[in-house]
């Protein structure tokens, strides 16, 4: 017969069994967050609120997109570094601010790498080359032209030193054997804003935040950077097939979680985001000209680690550095 202390025992091992199942089925109970270091408006806030709205419905929670522009997306890093590890904060992370920045940085108050645990690549993502509609040239080997008849004299626009876009156009550059003097700005919308009105005369952009300027002729669009034409671009030519072989950069979008979020949560994220990316989501996704694609968090750190390696090369042959 049990005594009553018995009975006591058995009922606190009941409860501190049943505690975490408890805890784990019923995630999440409150809304989630998910920081970005780049601004509303943006390719990435574009993407991240696409797959905020997909995950609120399949997990019927509010799902809050937090835009934190700055630094090349550091800011927006350096406070999600800060979140709690509770499954309620989450980073949508990108090439430069999880790989390039390894590189361009040595003075970081966070590591990138260290302080994340990846849960699943989102897209992959080409960039287009703009110009201003008043400048002279339709083609990219009329582009190149331009600029070695023009050395030192022409302008490009990025969204900071150290983001994709400076990078990718840092890469063309010495591919292509050119000048080009770089204007970062610290938002891309005034940039556009700027070629435009023939203030800088070049970006190399990341397709989504500007595909609606691309169908509506608000710029020339040269070339993209893709292996392949864009879906949602057809009538855009690549690099490679405008002179250019075997030039293609896509950097891309994935996400993430403060370093000890738990397991389960990041499974159960992983397993959501790939099943929205093979259903309802990866259509809106390639509509933006981005490429959808997911990975289980093993092959998405994997592929960090070896994009890492790749990325220093390119910023080392650039001489970029931004200590």
């Amino acid at each position: 017969m049990l005594t009553r202390l018995g009975y006591a025992l058995i009922l606190a091992v009941a409860v501190g069994l049943a505690g975490p199942a408890s805890a784990q089925d019923t995630w999440p109970d409150r809304p989630i967050k998910i920081i970005l270091g780049f601004p509303a408006g943006s390719g990435v806030d574009v993407v991240t609120r696409l797959v905020a709205d997909k995950l609120g419905r399949d997990l019927k929670q509010t799902v809050i997109v937090e835009p934190h522009a700055g630094a090349g997306g550091n800011v927006g890093t350096g406070i999600a570094v800060k979140a709690p590890a509770d499954g309620y904060n989450f980073y949508m992370g990108t090439t430069g601010t999880q790989v390039a920045a390894t590189a361009l940085y040595h003075d970081l108050p966070f590591d990138p790498r260290r302080d994340f645990a990846p849960i699943a690549p989102i897209c992959d993502v080409p960039h287009i080359l703009i110009v201003p509609n008043s400048l002279p040239v339709h083609t990219l080997q009329e582009f190149i032209a331009y600029l070695r008849a023009n050395p030192g004299k022409v302008n490009y626009a990025s969204s900071g030193n150290g983001t994709a876009m400076h990078l990718t156009t840092e890469q063309f550059k010495t591919a292509a054997h050119v000048e080009l003097i770089h204007v970062p700005y610290r938002v891309s919308t005034q940039a556009v804003a700027d070629l435009i009105s023939g203030q800088v005369q070049a970006m190399i952009h990341q397709v989504p935040a500007v595909i609606g300027q691309v169908h509506s002729g608000l710029f020339r669009s040269i070339a993209v950077t893709s292996a392949q034409r864009l879906p949602a671009l057809p009538e855009i030519p690549t690099f490679a097939e405008s002179g250019m072989p075997g030039f293609e950069s896509s950097t891309w979008m994935g996400l993430f979680a403060p370093a000890g979020t738990p397991e389960p949560v990041i499974a159960r994220m992983n397993r959501d985001v790939v099943a929205a990316i093979n259903g309802e989501l990866g259509p809106k996704l390639a509509a933006l000209g981005t490429v959808p694609r997911g990975s289980t968090p093993q092959a998405f750190k994997a592929e960090i680690d070896a994009d890492v390696v790749k990325w220093s090369k390119i910023i080392e042959a650039a001489h970029i550095k931004l200590d």
